[in-house]
């Protein structure tokens, strides 16, 4: 008999809590769907998941554990929490051109909070994190050092990084020492 393989997770068991940042990573706790669509698709799609799909730059819309993310003009992430089946809901739609691909293979995610929080991302993000500029409640794809990562503001001193697993570790440890110095 032939064993499942196990997902292996690069960043389980790290945890850092040091001047004003803890971080840890979210490991395996949520489906990721990169979906594309064009305007007829957008309201049946968003229907079909139960939330109304974000048009607008950072745009988030939550609601009963799913989140989407506005990314683009036509794309977004759609993170649920595990075994939801987000991506049969979507595929069931027959209006509009659009395209859902599973991305849980590809992406991991970091927690990063605290009172220094942002001063930690603020080491390796150029985008302006302020308050004004970037409120609770808004997504922007942006860099962290050299890597591309989706940042998502949950709460004023609460951060979602979304980056691809094989950056995981840099991303890791470039805010680990950011923390260490904001």
């Amino acid at each position: 008999m032939v064993e499942a393989a196990t997902r292996l997770y690069p960043l389980t068991g790290r945890e850092f809590a040091g001047n004003g940042v803890n971080m840890r990573p979210l490991d395996g706790e949520h489906e990721r769907i990169s979906l594309r669509a064009d305007d007829v698709a957008v309201a049946g799609l968003g229907a079909a998941i139960g939330l109304e799909l974000p048009t607008k730059p950072g745009g988030v819309a939550l609601a009963d554990g799913l989140s989407a993310l506005w990314l683009g003009p036509d794309e977004w992430l759609i993170m649920a929490e595990k075994g939801a089946g987000i991506e049969d809901k979507l595929n069931s739609v027959t209006t509009g051109l659009y395209s859902v691909v599973s991305i849980n293979h590809r992406n991991m995610a970091i927690l990063v909070y605290g009172a220094n929080a942002v001063n930690a991302l603020n080491g390796g993000c150029p985008r302006d994190l302020s308050l004004e500029a970037f409120p609770a409640g808004t997504c922007s794809r942006t860099i962290i050092g050299k890597a591309e990562v989706v940042l998502w503001r949950t709460d004023t001193h609460s951060f979602h990084v979304e980056c691809w697993r094989s950056f995981s570790d840099y991303v890791w440890k470039f805010l680990v020492e950011a923390a260490r110095c904001a």
